[in-house]
């Protein structure tokens, strides 16, 4: 990411970002449970590449901007909560 992100905006759309992929996965746990820096994918949150997809898609809507099925970015995009929020808050648009 080319331009700095501000920490303090990070840790106030965290929770935002953690419901929404509570809501859109319709995942049996609180938002609030979803550790920022733990893996999304494996032994963390267990999210698979379908979950991804749904996550792209409330993004794209909620933010404003597409996240990129074939991105060399997703794996970094998508490693951690906080990694996540960072991309979105490096390209909103909304």
């Amino acid at each position: 990411m080319s331009q700095a992100i501000s920490q303090e905006a990070v840790a106030a759309l965290l929770p935002e970002v953690a419901q929404l992929i509570v809501t859109a996965l319709n995942l049996d746990l609180a938002p609030g449970e979803i550790e920022a820096d733990a893996p999304l994918f494996g032994d963390g949150l267990g999210l698979d590449s379908i979950d991804v997809l749904e996550i792209a898609l409330v993004i794209s809507k909620q933010y404003g901007f597409q996240l990129k099925s074939d991105s060399e970015d997703n794996i970094r995009i998508f490693s951690s909560l906080r990694a996540l929020t960072e991309h979105i808050v490096s390209r909103r648009t909304k």
